[in-house]
């Protein structure tokens, strides 16, 4: 099945590129809203999912045991650009439980925000594993392996009571049973589990209204959608979509990048969720898509709209700055 073209890249008025791909869009009884293209293919949904890994450091008492903030638990979410908050956070964290940075397995990596990378190299240093866009997700594992009462080394292995755990949340929270033979490696180097787009909607419905989820799951979910409901920066930070959409729009819209052009997201108010998945892995054409679904089911206001409008229809410019192109949702986000 070949997916249909969601995102058309225009140089002046001629289309230059297309992206194709698929979406799903449900509520948390699979109800669907929206479904476009092969939504039953399953997918790596990557960093997309961190909120729903970091379930069980809310149910199991970890956050609450170790007295994790609203914006530790942010940024246990976040695939964050590397600023100087973000890190600092992520070392909070591991202070917590008495560990430092050389804990995380997550790897090093420059950080992703551009002024923070000139700043970390002028001062003469080195990235370290908290610059990587992952340190919070990461340090929410080694907190909860402490209340675990498991081993922190070795976290991100698959057969790790941390790694173990995530992986049951994940196939409940979705209800799509996870084979081994799906499952990958993360570029933070921790497993990850393909699973049908059309589940990543359920889960995600789910996550964002606590419909079909357990009192205690429901409840950690509503904690974390707060927490980055009151504090979008640690999610992503300075100029990113994320950070931008949940600032405008508050506890309404949850919404995640993950690599390879996944993006996933929750409406509270209308109790859906949405997966989208570019096949061609370009970051730029799954922000569109998100941004036109959001405009599509958010019940937004006419300022909202007008607001995120940008971000559904960016402009493009050259290295001088002249405005050349643009991007746009295609009529099949639309039908």
């Amino acid at each position: 099945m070949e997916n249909p073209v969601l995102v058309e890249v225009l140089r002046g008025a001629v289309v230059e590129s297309r992206h194709r791909g698929a979406v799903a869009v449900v509520d948390a009884d699979g109800t669907a809203a929206f479904l476009c293209g092969d939504v039953d293919r399953p997918v790596f949904p990557r960093s997309s999912i961190k909120a729903l890994q970091a379930l069980r450091l809310i149910e199991t008492g970890a956050a609450d045991r170790y007295g994790l903030t609203d914006h530790e638990l942010a940024l246990a979410c976040a695939s964050h650009g590397g600023e100087p908050g973000h890190v600092a956070t992520a070392q909070l964290m591991l202070t917590r439980i008495g560990l430092d940075a050389s804990a995380l397995r997550c790897g090093a990596h420059p950080p992703m925000y551009g002024p923070s990378v000139s700043a970390l190299y002028r001062a003469g240093e080195e990235p370290s594993a908290l610059h990587n866009n992952c340190s919070g997700k990461h340090s929410g594992f080694l907190c909860l392996a402490c209340m675990l009462g498991a081993d922190p080394r070795g976290y991100i292995e698959p057969d790790h009571p941390v790694q173990r755990e995530i992986k049951a949340v994940i196939e409940s929270i979705t209800g799509a049973p996870i084979p081994d033979e799906r499952r990958g490696i993360d570029g933070c180097s921790v497993p990850t589990w393909a699973v049908p787009l059309k589940h990543l909607a359920l889960g995600f419905a789910r996550f964002g209204t606590g419909n079909r989820l357990a009192p205690e799951r429901a409840k950690a979910a509503a904690r974390l959608r707060a927490a980055c409901a009151a504090h979008p920066w640690y999610v992503a930070g300075t100029g990113r979509f994320c950070t931008e959409v949940m600032q405008r729009l508050g506890a309404r819209a949850f919404v995640k990048v993950g690599a390879e052009s996944v993006y996933c997201g929750a409406l509270s108010e209308r109790g859906l969720g949405i997966a989208i998945k570019c096949d061609d892995g370009g970051a730029r054409a799954a922000e569109v898509v998100m941004a036109a679904l959001i405009a599509r089911f958010g019940a937004l206001s006419e300022a909202e709209r007008a607001a995120l409008d940008h971000l559904a229809r960016p402009t493009l410019r050259n290295w001088n700055g002249f405005m050349i192109g643009a991007l746009r949702p295609t009529e099949a986000l639309a039908q």
